[in-house]
């Protein structure tokens, strides 16, 4: 009774095949190289046509995960990194070809919570959190044992916590906490920082302020590097703050840290439950754990493939 687990990313696909036992089978990764609008529907269809054709009784099931918001009402997809894909009919593109077959889109932020909760650091949990930092943020949320979504599947966006005063025009695009604190956010606060200290020769004066990542900014953060360790002391206070945010409103048994980002940043998640304590809800604030992933990019892919899994039976 294999199964598919699909996880459309900003910049990649992830395709795995799981065993009736739950087990991966098989998985393929394919880089989106700069497709858009169709291309990348074209690209998501053409694999799950390449199962259908090996054996079409095989595939019993498949789950979807989407960088943006899965519309449950009309099977479209709002991906903001993906051009052309405002309102992109990519559930109907799939049942063209899978007829009966199940099939199921969520947002990468209700599979994340989904795949911890099937095969992670959620299994004995009714109520925790997946805070995805990547090139964005957001976060999957079960409470009382239900993943929420919210009155227009938009529940997660957590990118857009307001977290710094006055408002400025500069987060309209991607919130205040995403624009200081997602990878894309670490380097543009580096970018910020270096624009302002002329007189600074340090490791990150190495390479352009523009072409300046995350990953530069945590290498530089390793070797005691000023600018570096400034950016992320304040990164550390922004994940502090929303997780004692989330924490007051939601009362977790586990907040869970992945995403690109919680790679790197995994080595500060003491300090992140320092920061915590300050801002949130003292009985709740105890009574939470702290921890990192156990899927990490397999996140995405496992949850989908939750969400093939339980619609075998009973189908969205």
């Amino acid at each position: 009774m294999p199964f598919l687990g699909i996880d459309l990313g900003g910049t990649k696909l992830a395709v795995a095949l799981f065993s009736e036992a739950g087990e991966i089978v098989s998985k393929e990764i394919f880089p989106l190289e700069n497709r858009k609008g169709t291309q990348v529907g074209q690209l998501i269809t053409d694999q799950i046509q390449k199962y259908l054709d090996s054996d079409r009784t095989m595939i019993q099931s498949i789950g979807v995960s989407v960088p943006g918001i899965s519309r449950s009402k009309s099977g479209t997809v709002w991906a903001p990194n993906i051009p052309g894909w405002e309102d992109y009919p990519l559930l109907q593109e799939i049942r063209q070809l899978t007829g009966s077959i199940p099939v199921q889109i969520e947002s990468d932020r209700t599979c994340y919570i989904l795949g911890e909760q099937w095969q992670g650091n959620a299994q004995s949990c009714t109520d925790a959190i997946y805070l995805s930092v990547g090139t964005g943020i957001g976060a999957g949320i079960m409470a009382d044992g239900h993943v929420l979504h919210g009155a227009h599947d938009i529940a997660g966006a957590i990118g857009w916590m307001a977290l710094r005063k006055p408002f400025q025009s500069k987060y309209t695009d991607c919130g205040c906490f995403e624009y200081y604190a997602s990878g894309e956010g670490i380097a543009r606060l580096t970018r910020e920082i270096l624009a302002q200290r002329t007189y600074y020769r340090g490791e990150l004066r190495k390479e352009t302020s523009e072409n300046i990542t995350a990953h530069q900014v945590f290498a530089a953060y390793l070797k005691r590097d000023t600018v570096a360790i400034q950016v992320i002391n304040e990164c550390i206070e922004y994940w502090g703050m929303a997780a004692a945010n989330l924490i007051s409103i939601f009362n977790p048994q586990k907040l869970i840290f992945g995403g690109g980002v919680f790679g790197p940043a995994v080595q500060f998640i003491p300090l992140i439950r320092e920061e915590a304590a300050k801002w949130a809800q003292p009985v709740s604030m105890k009574q939470v754990s702290f921890e990192e992933s156990v899927l990490g990019g397999n996140a995405g892919v496992v949850g989908a493939g939750f969400l093939a899994l339980k619609n075998i039976h009973n189908p969205a």
